[in-house]
């Protein structure tokens, strides 16, 4: 099955009142589990590369991983790219075969904003790819951007309006009191900004910061308009925390593979539950 765009998958997400996952890939091992999970619960999927896991894994190899996993899958898949701060990283990205990026100006006041999204759109039109934006500053800290949690503001209704319909976004990631990176103490979603954000802007709204966001707030959130939602830091919890217990278990393990192994699994498993509270489970047929 051939790569989609954020359009498309986003669109049905629309149609059909769930939201579809955006989970970041850092290796092998967490491209596998993503897979596997869709496949598992057959919902349609987006894979993401922070910039972070493009700097660690190399692009060429994510893009390479990414499209031999698409050879074999029978659910709809976005490649995205996640967080990119500029114009020559999106065009890397698209160059690789990205059928979505983010061009994240949000550090930029709103006018500058709106002129990089503009170009970032323009080229990603060119090849038929989706682009995601972002309106206020999400807390906490993803990869090397990080925003101090007194720097971070949320998302005006708005402003929201002005940019869409000025940039052309195919998505709009907006700040709404989640975080980037675990939680220090149990997030308040501002709902009722939310739902002004969503009656006045006519694309789908993105969710970042999603690890660690109780269940009922996402089902919330998915009722009042969020179609797309990140999920890295709670499959790196569950990744992680496996590989310790293999290895207390077994100090003189010295094979990755049963190391690994049981990692893969353990993520496969976070993300098969983030579907079916996402409500995208069993809605890959007819995307």
């Amino acid at each position: 099955m051939p790569l989609v765009t954020l359009r498309e998958v986003l669109g049905a997400a629309a149609a059909g009142g769930y939201a579809v996952g955006a989970f970041n890939c850092n290796n092998m091992e967490i491209l596998q589990a993503i897979m596997a999970a869709a496949e598992a619960e057959r919902s349609p999927v987006i894979i993401q590369a922070s910039q972070g896991a493009i700097k660690y894994a190399g692009l060429d190899y994510i893009a390479a991983m990414a499209k031999t996993a698409l050879a074999s899958a029978t659910v709809p898949v976005v490649l995205h790219l996640d967080h990119g701060t500029s114009y020559e990283q999106v065009i890397r990205c698209l160059a690789a075969g990205f059928s979505s990026v983010m061009i994240d100006a949000s550090r930029l006041p709103l006018e500058e904003n709106i002129a990089l999204t503009k170009e970032v759109v323009k080229a990603a039109r060119a090849v038929g790819a989706s682009v995601e934006a972002e309106l206020g500053r999400i807390g906490g800290t993803e990869d090397d951007i990080s925003v101090a949690e007194r720097e971070a503001f949320f998302t005006d209704p708005d402003e929201a309006a002005y940019f869409v319909e000025q940039t052309g976004v195919d998505a709009l990631a907006v700040a709404i009191g989640t975080a980037h990176g675990p939680y220090r103490w149990e997030p308040k979603l501002d709902f009722e900004r939310l739902s002004q954000i969503a009656a006045k802007v006519k694309v789908p709204l993105v969710l970042h910061g999603s690890s660690g966001v109780p269940a009922e707030d996402i089902r919330e959130a998915i009722k009042r308009g969020i179609r797309k939602i990140n999920i890295d830091t709670d499959i790196r919890i569950a990744f992680v925390k496996r590989m310790r217990e293999v290895l207390a278990a077994n100090p003189d393990e010295i094979d990755p593979r049963k190391i690994l192994g049981p990692a893969r699994e353990a993520a496969t498993e976070v993300i098969r539950e983030k579907m079916r509270i996402f409500g995208s489970s069993g809605k890959a047929i007819g995307v």
